[in-house]
């Protein structure tokens, strides 16, 4: 039986060792997605500071790749902009931003990575810093509409009219609003299949099981952080494969879980999953 996280982030906590645990209570396949550039001790001062953020990325997806099936999701984190604005200002900051999706884009161009992150940031900024971040938005959708590629998105919390909001930009891109992903989402599956965009259901208390007595139109995720300050935030690495597996006790049956965990993930960013 095939179980995927779709997002998930191997920093410098537990490593290789979560994606173990991953596998140990069943999980098959992972969506590893890139953290902060800080994380990786860089200080970037223009895009292609990225690429040894990305290198180092992809490198542990490899090794991951040993112990699973795993992907990479290539990201430039919407806090970047209130970290790199008071030092650059908030305009090249946003410029950086850019030009390091444009290079994740390549990697997902040559086959490195299989999606792109994006976003806008999940706290209080001003209206510049919103409107610019809406922009660097933009700019991961025209990336994602050009290499043909889904965008994991970070965001403030869901709510309807947010998910419509975004749902226009990507109309007005041209990016097909199934192509939009949003992480961290709650398991609210009949609103977003109405909105077009599609949620990646974050897998705690009962909410996969939730999502499923909605319908079949989600994944799902423990935004594990891997973070040895927060040892078990977001969820642990065994969160995915316990809740899936708890869906088969509630009547919902392995045809089920192979929609969501592979039809779903196959459809959204153009891979085949075997298992």
């Amino acid at each position: 039986m095939i179980i995927t996280d779709n997002h998930m982030h191997v920093y410098r906590h537990l490593k290789l060792e979560a994606i173990e645990q991953f596998k140990q209570a069943g999980g098959t396949h992972v969506l590893l997605v890139s953290l902060l550039a800080h994380h990786y001790d860089v200080n970037p001062k223009t895009g292609k500071d990225f690429v040894k953020v990305f290198e180092e990325h992809i490198s542990m997806v490899r090794k991951a790749n040993r112990i699973v099936k795993a992907y990479a999701v290539l990201g430039v984190h919407p806090a970047e902009i209130t970290i790199l604005g008071p030092r650059y200002g908030f305009e090249r900051a946003a410029e950086i931003m850019k030009e390091a999706l444009d290079i994740a884009g390549e990697y997902v161009a040559k086959g490195e990575a299989i999606a792109i992150k994006s976003g806008r940031p999940h706290y209080r900024v001003d209206s510049h810093v919103w409107r610019l971040s809406n922009d660097v938005m933009r700019h991961a959708f025209e990336i994602a509409k050009e290499v043909g590629c889904a965008v994991q998105l970070h965001t403030e919390s869901y709510n309807r009219e947010m998910g419509m909001e975004i749902a226009k930009i990507a109309d007005e891109v041209g990016l097909r609003r199934e192509k939009v992903v949003k992480h961290f989402s709650p398991p609210k599956v009949r609103e977003f299949e109405e909105i077009g965009i599609f949620p990646s259901v974050i897998a705690g208390n009962e909410n996969v099981l939730a999502a499923a007595r909605e319908g079949s139109r989600f994944v799902v995720e423990t935004d594990y952080i891997d973070d040895p300050k927060r040892p078990g935030a977001v969820l642990g690495p065994k969160t995915v494969p316990k809740k899936v597996k708890e869906l088969l006790r509630h009547g919902f049956d392995e045809d089920f879980i192979y929609k969501i965990c592979k039809e779903n993930i196959e459809k959204l960013y153009g891979v085949e999953l075997e298992g």
